[in-house]
């Protein structure tokens, strides 16, 4: 397992993939809105995630769910930087959930190592030299437009094709801008100008993007795609809390295909999901001499 750069020696000395664990400061998430909306209640659930195994946690203030409106940017730090200047001091490992240049430069310098930007970099046209003068790992994520917009772009020749191109010019963007190599990962962007069947192409090809030489993040937990495929017979989807077995057993698969983490809510899932398959991949590795 090929870790970015840099990261704590926590989890850089890790031989495996890792577990992300969401902590949605927010009162409109579309799985958890405002159950951690408050600091105190945030960093609560953050250590109650890294009980159950989570190696990093991702901090996020503005929620990305379809439809979902803006917040200012005064209201993103205020709901983000005191739950990072707190979780920092334990020495947990920090990701800022964020397309603004501002709230990622002061997450990181509140002690957050990851930039975990959902419009790669595309929302703010500050964000490329932010990674690149922070030096922080910077997730990459395929983008095409804002919450409010993002469905109506779900148009592909082929979806995979397109992703990809697009995912790999933003890639060139971002290393013309001084950001590193090293700290780039790159993230398919399930759900996001994906809003159904689009998302089962990037997910069967995660080889394909870790191919790329980059670490590669997958984030399906709860998302619509789940809904619908457990969709009851009458074509009601399933509550976002019911999707969490469908979303460990993409863990699963996806720690079998090479990716680098998992961006989840119910942590304690995933981790399950991967003991069985790294117990899976080291029967192989023994099995294949």
């Amino acid at each position: 397992m090929r870790h970015p750069a840099p990261l704590p020696t926590s989890v850089s000395t890790l031989g495996r993939a890792l577990v992300m664990g969401i902590v949605n400061v927010t009162p409109d998430s579309f799985s958890d809105g405002g159950k951690w909306f408050s600091r105190d209640a945030a960093v609560a659930h953050a250590h109650e995630l890294l009980e159950q195994g989570a190696d990093i946690l991702d901090i996020g203030g503005e929620s990305t769910r379809p439809g979902a409106a803006r917040v200012d940017v005064d209201e993103e730090l205020r709901r983000v930087i005191p739950v990072i200047e707190e979780l920092a001091g334990t020495g947990a490992v920090l990701s800022i959930d964020t397309t603004r240049a501002q709230v990622a430069e002061a997450a990181v310098a509140a002690g957050a190592h990851i930039i975990n930007d959902v419009s790669g970099g595309l929302a703010d046209p500050h964000m490329d030299r932010t990674a690149a003068e922070t030096g922080a790992v910077f997730i990459a994520m395929h983008w095409r437009g804002h919450a409010t917009e993002m469905d109506s772009l779900d148009r592909y020749d082929d979806v995979y094709s397109d992703v990809h191109r697009e995912l790999m010019t933003r890639v060139g963007q971002l290393l013309q801008a001084g950001v590193k190599r090293e700290q780039i990962v790159l993230d398919p962007g399930l759900g996001f100008a994906k809003s159904g069947a689009n998302n089962w192409p990037l997910l069967a090809r995660t080889r394909d993007f870790v191919g790329e030489g980059y670490p590669v993040l997958v984030g399906a937990s709860r998302k619509r795609f789940l809904g619908q495929l457990l969709a009851s017979q009458e074509g009601e989807p399933v509550a976002p809390e019911a999707r969490d077995v469908a979303t460990a057993a993409i863990t699963a698969l996806s720690v079998l295909e090479g990716a680098w983490a998992v961006r989840v809510h119910n942590v304690a899932a995933s981790v399950d999901a991967f003991k069985v398959a790294q117990a899976w991949q080291a029967a192989n590795v023994k099995r294949l001499g």
